[in-house]
Parts: structure tokens; C-alpha cells; sequence
């Protein structure tokens, strides 16, 4: 599983609402609700969030293996 507390870390370290931020750069409600619930998205969205925060995937999203695997 992908999880992304990562990236709400980041953008709490960097003093940004996350859900505001996200939304005022472009990111779609669903995608956003995608993220807290670390869902699926696509790579297109980890390029976006990469290149509006000048860092690389693994700063923002973590891979960790589910709990009934």
C-alpha cells in the first residue's frame, strides 16, 4: 500500500493547509480526498504534486505493506 502522510507532513511543516494548498494549485477534490485515504492516483498527480513541491516521490508518499497481508 502507498501511503501519503508524507506529504501532509510536508505541507504542515511548510505551515500550508493541505486541503486548501492542494485545491488552489489544481488539485481536483477527489484526488485530494485520494490522498487522505491513501488511495489510488496516478502518476500524472505524483508528477504534479513533485514539480509544485520541488521534491521527489519518496518525499511525499511511502510504500508500507497492509496489515493483513
Amino acid at each position: 500500500m502507498i501511503k501519503f502522510n508524507k506529504l501532509f507532513s510536508l505541507l504542515d511543516a511548510q505551515g500550508k493547509s493541505a486541503t486548501h494548498w492542494l485545491r488552489q494549485n489544481g488539485m481536483h477534490p477527489s484526488v485530494v480526498n485520494k490522498l487522505r485515504k491513501d488511495g489510488r492516483v496516478n502518476t500524472d498527480t505524483i508528477n504534479e504534486l513533485c514539480r509544485l513541491l520541488d521534491c521527489q516521490p519518496g518525499d511525499i508518499m511511502e510504500y508500507a505493506e497492509e496489515e493483513n497481508e
